[in-house]
């Protein structure tokens, strides 16, 4: 957890990050990102490689969007009690559309990059908003994936991209099917049990706002 307030009564670079703390979490992940959960607490999801001076202007840049979202969120934890709690934590259209944007910019690459790997061609790539399925491939070989992946640490979506791809070898769970998803990504399993833990996690924030 990271204070945002000056106490020793230097001089604040970050004039209304003062009002809030916020937790930083660091993966493999490409962007800034803030999530508000259902009790207004902020999390702030960042790349290993940008600074902690970046993030904290990042989030004095989205301050007024972290306090209009801090007390909806109250407000509507209020208004819900708390046996509607989860209604609460269904996600916008505005986040999903972001999510979604996020995903058509950055899946394809991957793909492409994954593809070379496993030695496989496949065809379109459609990114959709499922609560059931991170990813599928069809018998013609286009790609479904879930916007929810840009949530997720980078190497999580590309296990993803990963086990579809190779179903264009296997189109089953056979141990052969997993043989050609430990040639490409030895750890998998590990990677597997990461998305089966945390998965519900990805779609349970309210607002988000993604660099």
């Amino acid at each position: 957890m990271i204070r945002l307030d000056h106490r020793d009564g230097s001089a604040d670079p970050f004039p209304m990050s003062y009002m809030y703390d916020y937790e930083l979490v660091r993966s493999r992940r490409r962007t800034i990102s803030i999530e508000i959960d259902k009790e207004g607490r902020i999390k702030v999801r960042a790349p290993y490689n940008v600074s902690s001076l970046a993030v904290k202007r990042f989030v004095d840049e989205k301050s007024e969007w972290i306090e209009r979202n801090v007390l909806k969120m109250k407000d509507r934890m209020a208004k819900l009690g708390e046996e509607d709690a989860d209604i609460a934590e269904t996600s916008t259209d505005e986040l999903l559309e972001s999510l979604a944007e996020d995903a058509r910019r950055v899946i394809p690459h991957r793909v492409a990059y994954y593809a070379k790997i496993v030695g496989v061609d496949y065809g379109r790539i459609t990114i959709r908003h499922q609560r059931t399925r991170w990813g599928s491939c069809s018998f013609k070989g286009n790609l479904n994936f879930n916007c929810y992946l840009m949530r997720a640490p980078e190497e999580i979506l590309d296990y993803v991209i990963v086990h579809e791809l190779c179903h264009r070898l296997e189109m089953n769970h056979s141990e052969r099917f997993w043989k050609e998803v430990a040639r490409v990504m030895p750890d998998y399993k590990e990677r597997r049990k990461w998305l089966r833990v945390h998965g519900d996690e990805l779609m349970k924030r309210r607002f988000d706002y993604g660099q």
